[in-house]
């Protein structure tokens, strides 16, 4: 008597997290556009989602059961923790509390938008690692008018406590709302760059997470991502702009 086949069919794997049909999953791995563990799969091949790393045309994918990944838009005065000790609300008491998720990346207690939680950590690492560039998109309202000389130190870099910051994507759209997209993970970077060059936030929203935005996403409300942002998220980290 033969040992039953261990682990499940990838194609099944590939379906259940997105891929489309199994049939289309199947011809993904005939033209040889997915890997595991780094080796190109044949059709039939099995796999344990809990330990084999699985990657389609080169893009690192969460294939492990249970996988949640959370969109949350933030509102001002919550904290961005699993608790906190003064007894203010933190982001995790505002999604479903099974699974356990954790917040990736920080947002100050004033700070308002878009902020994802998960439990997948291999994803979040990712996210949060500076050598993928994740761009993060925020629009802050400010005191006085920054001037273009203002806008243009905001691109060409700041100098902070902490060094220099990396060329930005800054804009004026309007006396007192700049846009500003950066792809640093420095503590509260936005607010210190814009009061470096004269100008302190009044108010700041993050507003896109790489490709990831929703302006209809009300203020202390949450929604899953979608599967086609969920690819779209991972293709943005493994090609960085």
């Amino acid at each position: 008597m033969t040992d039953a086949p261990q682990g499940e069919r990838l194609q099944k794997v590939l379906a259940r997290v997105g891929f489309g049909s199994r049939r289309a999953c199947e011809e993904l791995i005939a033209d040889g556009l997915v890997t595991v563990n780094g080796e190109v799969a044949e059709l039939g091949r099995r796999v344990d989602p809990e330990v084999d790393r699985v990657a389609v045309d080169g893009i690192p994918i969460g294939v492990r059961p249970g996988l949640v990944h959370f969109l949350l838009n933030k509102p001002a005065g919550v904290v961005t923790t699993a608790s906190d000790t003064h007894g203010r609300t933190t982001v995790v008491e505002l999604v479903p509390a099974e699974p356990r998720v954790f917040p990736v990346g920080r947002l100050d207690l004033d700070t308002e938008g878009l902020l994802l939680l998960t439990n997948d950590g291999d994803l979040a690492q990712r996210i949060a690692h500076p050598s993928h560039g994740l761009e993060k998109e925020y629009l802050a309202e400010v005191d006085g008018e920054p001037s273009r000389a203002a806008v243009r130190r905001l691109r060409e870099g700041v100098d902070l406590a902490d060094g220099r910051t990396a060329p930005a994507k800054a804009s004026l759209l309007s006396p007192n709302l700049v846009r500003l997209t950066i792809h640093e993970g420095r503590n509260r970077q936005v607010r210190r760059m814009l009061e470096e060059v004269g100008h302190p936030v009044r108010r700041l929203i993050r507003v896109r997470i790489g490709p990831i935005a929703d302006p209809r996403l009300a203020p202390g409300r949450w929604r899953p991502l979608g599967n086609g942002e969920l690819r779209a998220l991972e293709r943005a980290l493994a090609d960085p702009a």
